[in-house]
This record gives C-alpha cells, sequence and structure tokens, in this order.
C-alpha cells in the first residue's frame, strides 16, 4: 500500500493473492449463487478512504470477472475521465498515459494501442463499469480482496501511509472502559464510538491490545477471558470482542492489527484472582518476578513456545491485518533467572545477556517463521524502544544517551531481526521531542531510517502524543507532533505513523486534532 512496502514472503503471498483476486476465481468473487446474491454489496475503499458510488461493483459469475466503477477509481486518484456519448466511449488521461475503451468492446487502447479485455466494458445507470484487473494494470494500482467484509481495498503507488493508533485494554486505559464491565451493547458502543472519532481524525488502523497480561479479548481454548472485559478474569462476556472489533474495523476500511504483550505474565506479583487456566497458575514454573510485575521466563523454550501457540490461535482463527509486539521482552528492571541461564543455555553461550538476547532472537524467528507459513499475508511486526543502543556503548548505535535501550536494556536485538528479515516492520517508540537533547527525535529517526534501508524491512515511528502538556522538554505545543510528521515525509524510509494511545488523542491535548486533520488535508 503506498509506501507500505512488503517483504519479499510478503510480496509473493500478494502477488499470488493479487492473481486470484484479479482473475476473480473462487477465492475471492466465487460464482453467484443464490445465496451469494443476498449478500452486501462489495464496498471499494482508495488509501483507506471509501468511494462512494450509486452503481456498486458487481460479479459476472460466468467470466468471474468484478466490474467496477471507472470514473469514480480515475477520479479518486486524479485522472482525467471523459465520455463521448456518441460513440459509447470513456477516456482516462493520467501521467501521460491515454486509455480509451468502448462499452461491449473486449478491446480498449491504451496510447493508441489495442489491449485485450478479460470482459468488456458495461454501461449501468450511466456508469461505465471494467474489469478491476484492467484498472489495476493500467493504472498502476494494488488491489486487496477482504472476504469478510466483502470489501475491495485499492492503493496507488503513493497513497496513504499508515496512520495507526494504539488501544490499550490493559487498566481499561482504552477500551472498553471499567463502566462497562459485564455490559456487551456497551462495550460495542464505545468501540465504534473509537473508531468514528479515529476515523475522522485521519486515522486508518488501530493496533488493540488482545492479550494484556496472558489473558484474552477472545474466546480461547488456551488462556482466560481477560478482567478488562468483565473484572473478573475468566469471565465470558457474552460475545466475542474479537471478531467484532475485526468487523467494525474492516467495515471502515481501516486496518486492524492484533497487539500481544508477549511475556507480561500478569500486571502485579500477586496470583489471587487469577483463573486456573491463566499460565502462572497451570506453569508457576515458568515464572519471574520484576518490580510489581509477573513475567514468562523467556530463558524456557516450553514457555517460549507457549506464547507463541497463543498467538498462532488468533493468526488462525481470526481475519486480522497484523501480529504486533510491544516492548515486554526482558524487563528493564531486571529478572533473577541465574538458576535458568545454568539449565537453558544448549549453546553455552558465556556471557548472560548474550544469551537473554538469544532467547528473544529464537522467539522472534520462530514466531516469524509460524505465521508466514499460516498466513503470509499477515503483517508481523514489533515497536520495541526508541533507542536501539547510545554510541557510547556501539559505535554503530545512536547519538543519544538514553538510560533505557532496547538491545542492554530489554535484549531486544532489533538490528538482527531487520537484517535477517525476520520481521515485516518495526515500529520504535520515538517518545522524544525535537528538542530533548539526550535522545533527539530527528536522531533517532535517522538512525532507524539507515538501519531498514534497502532490507524490505517497513518502518513505522511511534509518537507520544501523552506528552503534550506535560513538563518534559519540547511538549509545550501540539505542534511538535505535526513537526515530527513533516519531518518523517522527508524520508521515503518511513512508511506511517502509530500513535500511543487512543485515550491521549480523543482528549485532543492542545488542540491536537485540528492540526492532524489539518496535516492530513481532512
Amino acid at each position: 500500500m503506498g509506501k507500505r512496502k512488503r517483504t519479499a514472503g510478503r510480496a509473493l503471498w500478494l502477488f499470488w493473492a493479487l492473481c486470484v483476486l484479479l482473475g476473480l476465481g473462487s477465492a475471492g468473487f466465487g460464482p453467484q449463487t443464490a445465496e451469494a446474491a443476498q449478500e452486501p454489496d462489495i464496498r471499494i475503499f482508495l488509501d483507506h478512504r471509501p468511494l462512494v458510488s450509486d452503481v456498486a461493483p458487481y460479479l459476472v459469475p460466468k467470466h468471474n470477472v468484478t466490474l467496477v466503477p471507472l470514473r469514480l477509481i480515475g477520479e479518486g486518484i486524479g485522472a482525467t475521465v471523459g465520455w463521448d456519448p456518441a460513440a459509447k466511449a470513456v477516456t482516462v488521461i493520467q501521467k501521460g498515459r491515454t486509455i480509451v475503451m468502448t462499452i461491449g468492446q473486449k478491446t480498449a487502447l491504451v496510447n493508441g494501442n489495442p489491449v485485450e479485455l478479460l470482459y468488456p466494458p458495461q454501461l449501468v445507470k450511466d456508469r461505465t463499469m471494467v474489469p478491476i484487473r484492467f484498472v489495476s494494470e493500467q493504472l498502476g494500482l494494488g488491489v486487496e480482496w477482504r472476504q469478510s467484509s466483502r470489501t475491495i481495498m485499492i492503493s496507488t503507488p503513493g497513497g496513504t501511509e499508515l496512520r495507526g493508533v494504539w488501544v490499550a485494554s490493559v487498566y481499561n486505559l482504552d477500551w472498553p472502559s471499567d463502566k462497562s464491565y459485564g455490559d456487551a451493547e456497551k462495550q460495542k458502543q464505545e468501540y465504534v464510538q473509537l473508531l468514528d472519532e479515529l476515523q475522522a481524525m485521519g486515522m486508518n488502523a488501530v493496533f488493540v491490545q488482545v492479550r494484556p497480561a496472558a489473558d484474552a479479548l477472545y474466546p480461547s481454548e488456551r488462556v482466560p477471558w481477560s478482567r478488562a472485559l468483565t473484572g473478573v478474569q475468566g469471565q465470558d462476556p457474552g460475545y466475542d470482542p474479537l471478531a467484532f472489533m475485526i468487523a467494525e474495523t474492516h467495515r471502515r476500511g481501516m486496518e486492524f492489527h492484533a497487539w500481544f504483550n508477549p511475556f507480561r505474565a500478569n500486571t502485579s506479583t500477586s496470583t489471587e484472582g487469577l483463573d486456573p487456566r491463566h499460565v502462572a497458575v497451570r506453569h508457576p514454573e515458568w515464572i519471574l518476578r520484576s518490580g510489581s510485575t509477573l513475567y514468562i521466563n523467556p530463558g524456557i523454550p516450553e514457555a517460549r513456545q507457549h506464547i507463541i501457540d497463543d498467538i498462532m490461535e488468533v493468526v488462525r482463527r481470526y481475519d486480522i491485518d497484523g501480529v504486533h509486539l510491544d516492548d515486554y521482552f526482558y524487563p528493564s528492571g531486571g529478572l533473577p533467572d541465574d538458576d535458568t541461564f545454568k539449565k537453558y543455555n544448549a549453546k553455552n553461550i558465556r556471557n548472560k545477556g548474550d544469551w537473554r538476547r538469544d532467547n528473544i532472537n529464537e522467539f522472534i524467528r520462530m514466531l516469524g517463521e509460524a505465521i508466514r507459513k499460516e498466513k503470509p499475508q499477515v503483517s508481523f511486526g514489533v515497536s520495541p524502544v526508541g533507542v536501539w543502543r547510545n554510541k557510547a556503548d556501539d559505535p554503530t548505535g545512536s547519538d543519544t544517551r538514553a538510560g533505557v535501550t532496547a538491545y542492554d536494556s530489554t535484549f531486544a536485538d532489533v538490528r538482527t531481526w531487520i537484517r535477517r528479515g525476520w520481521v515485516d516492520y518495526v515500529a520504535p517508540q520515538i517518545y522524544w521531542s525535537r528538542s530533548f537533547s539526550a535522545a533527539r527525535y530527528e536522531t533517532l529517526v535517522d538512525w532507524w531510517v539507515n538501519e531498514v534501508r534497502g532490507t524490505g524491512v517497513m518502518l513505522y515511528i511511534g509518537h507520544a502524543p501523552y506528552k503534550l502538556g506535560t513538563k518534559e522538554t519540547g511538549w509545550d505545543t501540539a505542534e511538535e507532533i505535526v513537526n515530527q510528521l513533516k519531518y518523517n515525509e522527508r524520508h521515503p524510509e518511513v512508511a506511517g505513523d502509530l500513535y500511543f494511545s487512543a485515550k491521549d488523542l480523543r482528549r485532543n491535548p492542545l488542540g491536537l486534532i485540528d492540526l492532524l486533520k489539518r496535516h492530513y488535508g481532512l
């Protein structure tokens, strides 16, 4: 989608998926049965914006072709579209290319040269309908079919970048509210309102925390229901929140990324109130304490596989657009894992820090492989700490003086993940202003841009609207966020932005919403 490049594996899947789509076989637009005829109209989104027409796309089952309104799409991408009623011919002019199609004829002219169509253009209610394959090929568009919502997602080569928002469920931070405990309808209403507000700001993706503390916002065969839904862990909320959220998100042409906290087991050190199915109850030998939090020990191979299996349950069962991990690997406060280091060090790694990084490397590698094997169309990415390493600790690190770093504090060797293509994207949390000397925003963006350049791994930047209006240097005006976005535009490697978090955007700190809408041309 526009600047959002795919890795080689993901690109290969998209190539075949597009072939199926554009050929319109059974995987996407199958034969139209009596039941299919009763299904909702097919909708079109261009760069995440809905294209509304009085004539919806429709199937021609005998020819396995889907026809779409040409003028709607042509004008949506800025092309000039003309109609000759006498000749019943439509002309599209875009970037030095002239396309002429005639109603009922299977041959079009592209810059005067004949091109065969899969199916002749049709005139329906004064709308010229053409095969989507022809549209995509001749106008240089990307196309994705979403079966669950009967939606065609069209993207332009320079299309809208990802504009994502983290939606935290832990502590009921963003959704659902604690006032909605046990009230399915209220939770649904809250989520719909959240989506409406975010989309009105220009956002096109949500990253929803579906596994906040080794529990689930979905019916699971492996882990208990999250307490975020009812106030009691293990209690059935009476519906499938994840299925509902995905459907509502896709209905708006937005992406839904399932956000997992990988190694956090519980937000307190107590196991009181935990469901019998919770990992801390079933496998206390896997659990370690760090500060006020319980962690699943990353050094135990069986524990790592347990988390992978939990995540893959969601990948297999739900139509998600991505799997997203935050920075909960090893806690920066440390873990009492000397015994684990001695027992589970099959590679005989001498340094415990290197051993910890190897554990996380294996986790990332294995999870990425599992996702790509099961559903290669699902993206996989991580939002690490914004500083990989300080230059004082590594000459190849950033010119920063951060107290917590990905490599040395959380033992996340993100550079290796990028270079080996284990992830589809990284979204570093660059939660500092352009005037914060210890970790300047521009300095860190430049560093991450250099890391992903030429790798095929996408780069999203994590922003901190929650800091607006605080006493930290540089956050006294909402222009700080907009100026960060403008800086990102200088780098084609930056494929999008993520905001933490939904509630902080919705409260409109220092008038941020109007500035964002103006920046996004809304």
